[in-house]
């Protein structure tokens, strides 16, 4: 049974059950003297304490999708997709493959021409020589006679770390709200390309071109637009695509959006940072360049570089997020620099979690359709 199946959950959760029953059964046998009768209580407090843990445990990664298996969990993930060209036309062509087809949850249509329809998708990097798997949300638009010739702007959406792509898709919502925000008329129907920000998991690359390492940015800048500018019916001009993501995800989001403005024109972080994080999980990502260092910080950026042409919407809430004064100081920096457009979604109060960040998402994908062009 996989890691988020909903029967590792109830498994764990009656294994505690039944250890704590068990305990409470039979502690007056073990309340004795005697050295079998101690390590008995130690044993099955332990037990009871470790199942309570697992249960705990897999409940949150239910919730929040930080791990899509066991072997992610262990840091095992090593399987890479076969890599098969195509174009839009089923012609050799464009490096990405689609692995298998599903009606998005929650749109309640029985055919792609009324529900859309998510694509999963393998995606190789042609200068990155990176591999890495994707859902790509498509609009019933995409699919209707009147639609076959327009193209559509397109938006990558990215995790945190380490969530799954799938969550963006089932605990985050992005396609069953993108498609009633459509329905709606209150945005215009988008592509969505959603993955992981992590190009080597288990590393946290922090989108960052490693020197002999995970090219990430350059995966992300031009790797990955151009792969999928050449399957789908994509808007070619750099109006046309935006980048979303929360946490770590919201980091990257705004860094592309800063470093390569010819490629996205607009960028949102949902209760990002600003500065690229050095911990156990990313190891050195700058093997001792100072440069690249600098330019990780998106701060250092707005101080020492011109102003990008590009819009940036950034998220936070005056309780409950630790980056609240951090987010109105780089919204000050960038109002500063003047060419650069800005905008904020403040919330009352909301922790760094996907419930905050489903009550911004909305708002977030209204104001990026604005900013991006079908051409």
């Amino acid at each position: 049974m996989g890691l988020t199946s909903n029967n590792v959950l109830v498994g764990v959760v009656l294994l505690a059950g039944s250890l704590f029953a068990g305990t409470v059964w039979l502690w007056p046998r073990l309340a004795r003297p005697g050295w079998r009768t101690v390590s008995g209580r130690i044993g099955l407090l332990l037990a009871t304490q470790l199942a309570l843990f697992a249960s705990a445990g897999v409940a949150v990664n239910q919730a929040f999708g930080f791990y899509a298996g066991w072997a992610d969990l262990l840091g095992q993930e090593t399987a890479q997709g076969v890599v098969v060209d195509h174009t839009a036309h089923g012609a050799p062509g464009g490096p990405l493959e689609v692995l298998g087809t599903a009606l998005p949850p929650g749109s309640g249509g029985s055919r792609p021409q009324t529900a859309g329809q998510i694509q999963t998708v393998g995606i190789t990097g042609r200068t990155s020589r990176t591999v890495m798997p994707a859902y790509v949300y498509l609009p019933p638009e995409y699919f209707q006679a009147r639609y076959r010739a327009r193209t559509f702007p397109a938006a990558v959406v990215l995790t945190g770390y380490p969530g799954t792509a799938r969550a963006l898709v089932d605990k985050l919502r992005y396609p069953r709200t993108a498609f009633e925000q459509a329905k709606d008329g209150r945005m215009q129907p988008m592509i969505l390309v959603m993955l992981r920000p992590t190009v080597a998991p288990p590393r946290d690359t922090e989108c960052v071109d490693v020197p002999g390492g995970p090219q990430a940015e350059s995966f992300f800048a031009k790797d990955l637009p151009e792969a999928v500018t050449a399957h789908y019916r994509v808007g070619r001009t750099p109006g046309s695509w935006g980048v979303i993501g929360d946490s770590t995800g919201g980091y990257c989001a705004l860094k592309l959006a800063m470093h390569h403005p010819g490629v996205y024109a607009a960028a949102v972080g949902l209760s990002p940072y600003y500065k690229a994080a050095t911990d156990p999980t990313t190891g050195d990502l700058f093997r001792g360049d100072r440069r690249l260092r600098e330019r990780a910080d998106l701060r250092w950026c707005l101080t020492h570089l011109p102003a990008p042409d590009t819009a940036l919407l950034v998220t936070t809430s005056r309780l409950g997020e630790t980056d609240y004064r951090a987010t109105l100081e780089f919204v000050n920096r960038v109002r500063a620099k003047g060419l650069t457009r800005i905008a904020s979604i403040v919330l009352g109060s909301g922790g760094h979690n996907f419930n905050t960040w489903r009550r911004e998402i909305p708002a977030a994908l209204q104001w990026m359709s604005g900013k991006l062009s079908d051409r």
